[in-house]
């Protein structure tokens, strides 16, 4: 069977298509890479904030702002989406206010805390909406059979993308670095590189994807945002008929709080804590994202083979390694250890629990589930950084103790992972809308 088969996919979708949508994964995981992950992060707590001791947790509250807006309005942006066919349209929007208030990071340096603040709430607001968006896609072009690998091949190639855009600044920081150029004239260079990488990458998903749904006659009547509320409401009205993938949400709620820890503390930990440079973390997150995109592809496979509740749940088991040994090691070689565990647990968990909530979204209604979605992971990623930041504040620094509390998070995902039964969730999915093909 060829790797990437037309078998995985729903009936008129070509390859062409699918590698379209893809390049949306290709094109904004430089974002997070460079921006949340190994770059912005650290230079935020040591050089726009001075190392001053409510740094990291001004950082994680910043995130938490942008990861609220979400929480609260990508649902009904969801189901608007889904009764006017406008996830494309609206998709183009959110990518161009990301790109530009990416580049508009290139203006904040030391001291200048509220305008930092500002735009990463601004640009990462609008990161999150796309990243909705674009998974809602999923459903229309993948069998439900094949829900995992085709989201592994978008998750993987995804990963390719963060390694491109952190390539690229890494050169251009280890020249600058050469040339004794401080952090404060290099990281805005950064900045510019990561935003044009993401507009010129995503200009190839709006030039291959398509709109495959229709608008919803009523929504045109009676105008969107009205008729988006009302599905919306009706949706909650109706959780009980979706309680697999209510359960699904909740347990999304605590892993995805794990893993927004990796993601947007790791750069900060292992520079503050286990001693690692600038350039040497740039080079960890690389590797990191290397070892997540083999994660994300080959378990995509494994995933649609073995079934996707034991998949995920593998996965947290293996993040609960990362954290114990994150918090133990003093070395650098032993945070290799838990960064190559963590790389490989990261791209796996992510692809698995979207391919997941597909499963369990209504063919009519893919965009509004995935905001639904949105709305878990993002409190998700408010709970996790957050409460992670507010033990580092309070126990004067000790982040130590901070990364294994995290564990408590996967142990509790992995707990309410236990009683969500798949096909109940797909036959729930199907009895209120049909096949997503």
């Amino acid at each position: 069977m060829a790797l990437f088969s037309q078998d995985a996919l729903n009936p008129g979708v070509r390859k062409r298509k699918v590698f379209g949508w893809a390049m949306y994964d290709f094109a904004n995981s430089g974002y997070t890479t460079v921006v949340i992950t190994a770059v912005f992060a650290a230079y935020f707590v040591g050089g726009i904030a001075q190392k001053a001791e409510w740094a990291t947790f001004a950082w994680t509250a910043a995130l938490s702002v942008s990861y609220a807006i979400v929480m609260f309005t990508m649902p009904s942006i969801g189901a608007y989406a889904d009764l006017r066919a406008a996830k494309k349209k609206l998709l183009a929007i959110f990518t161009a206010c990301c790109v530009l208030s990416t580049a508009a990071l290139a203006l904040a340096g030391p001291g200048s805390v509220a305008l930092a603040i500002f735009l990463i709430v601004v640009s990462n607001t609008f990161y999150s909406y796309g990243e909705s968006l674009t998974a809602a896609f999923l459903p229309e072009l993948a069998r439900p059979d094949a829900l995992g690998k085709v989201s592994g091949w978008g998750w993987s190639f995804g990963y390719f993308g963060g390694m491109l855009a952190l390539g690229l600044c890494l050169g251009y920081v280890i020249w600058a670095q050469g040339h004794g150029i401080k952090a404060e004239s290099f990281v805005p260079v950064t900045m510019l590189i990561t935003a044009v990488l993401y507009g010129a990458a995503a200009l190839v998903t709006f030039w291959l994807l398509r709109e495959r749904a229709q608008p919803n006659p009523q929504a045109l009547r009676q105008g969107g945002l009205k008729a988006s509320l009302q599905q919306l409401h009706a949706t909650f009205r109706q959780a009980r008929q979706f309680w697999d993938f209510m359960w699904l949400l909740l347990c999304a709620v605590f892993y995805q709080g794990g893993v927004a820890v990796a993601i947007t503390l790791a750069a900060i930990y292992a520079e503050t804590e286990i001693g690692f440079k600038q350039q040497e973390t740039m080079v960890l997150i690389f590797v990191l994202n290397l070892a997540a995109a083999g994660g994300a592809f080959a378990w995509g496979y494994l995933q649609d083979r073995i079934g996707h509740k034991i998949a995920l749940g593998s996965t947290l088991v293996g993040w609960i390694a990362t954290c114990v040994i994150a918090a133990i090691t003093t070395t650098k070689g032993g945070f290799w250890w838990a960064a190559a565990i963590a790389g490989l647990c990261m791209g796996s968990s992510q692809s698995a629990g979207r391919a997941l909530a597909g499963m369990f979204a209504p063919a009519q209604q893919l965009a509004e589930f995935y905001g639904l979605w949105t709305f878990a992971i993002r409190l998700a990623s408010i709970i996790g950084p957050l409460s992670y930041g507010a033990i580092a504040w309070a126990t004067g620094g000790n982040q130590r103790l901070a990364i294994l509390s995290t564990t408590v998070l996967f142990i509790a995902g992995l707990a309410l992972l236990v009683p969500v039964n798949v096909a109940r969730g797909r036959a729930a999915a199907l009895a209120a809308g049909g096949d997503a093909a």
